[in-house]
């Protein structure tokens, strides 16, 4: 992880923020104590396809058309 200071960071945005569009992290300081952690950006569909495959994983499916305790009609 990269740390800059504060200062620095605002003369040089745009390059600190190519420099996490290109993925890595940014740590912003200002007198040694840290203000702030620039991180790339998250690919939002590969993150909820993941999210998903979790769930899957553990999801247990069961036949839901067919009723556990009483008749009904479906039809209706």
């Amino acid at each position: 992880m990269q740390t800059v200071n504060i200062s620095d960071f605002r003369a040089n945005l745009l390059k600190y923020l190519e420099i996490a569009n290109s993925g890595k992290h940014i740590s912003v300081t200002s007198n040694g104590k840290l203000l702030a952690t620039i991180t790339p950006p998250e690919n939002q569909k590969e993150q909820a396809k993941k999210q998903l495959q979790a769930i899957a994983e553990k999801a247990a499916v069961y036949d839901v058309t067919t009723p556990t305790d009483c008749e009904w009609d479906a039809s209706s």
